[in-house]
């Protein structure tokens, strides 16, 4: 790429805008899944016997089974939501620079 157009690129509101957005809403997620995932490790290592109980009385099945599960589709949940920003309002801001570097 040509130094001028990577200037101009950079210089373009859109492509700010844009980093800017895309930069914020992917810190505050991989935030909420660290706190998702560092609660339950620390509940893992401080108070074992809280994730130890059984579901019930005759249950072999531990609360920390679903609750370790739940993590996992919280993490799916998280890469559908930034997918689907992506997807709509990234890409619409990214189409936006194209356009208007073709039209310069």
């Amino acid at each position: 790429m040509k130094k001028e157009l990577v200037e101009k690129i950079k210089n373009n509101p859109d492509y700010i805008a844009l980093v800017s957005k895309r930069s914020s809403f992917a810190i505050k997620l991989t935030v909420s899944m660290l706190v998702v995932y560092f609660a339950f490790i620390l509940t893992i290592a401080f108070e074992p016997s809280l994730l130890g109980a059984p579901l019930s009385s005759d249950s072999v099945t531990t609360v920390g089974i679903p609750i370790g599960m739940a993590v996992i589709v919280f993490a799916f949940i998280l890469t559908g939501i930034y997918t689907k920003r992506a997807n709509s309002e990234f890409d619409d801001l990214n189409n936006k620079i194209k356009q208007s570097i073709k039209e310069n």
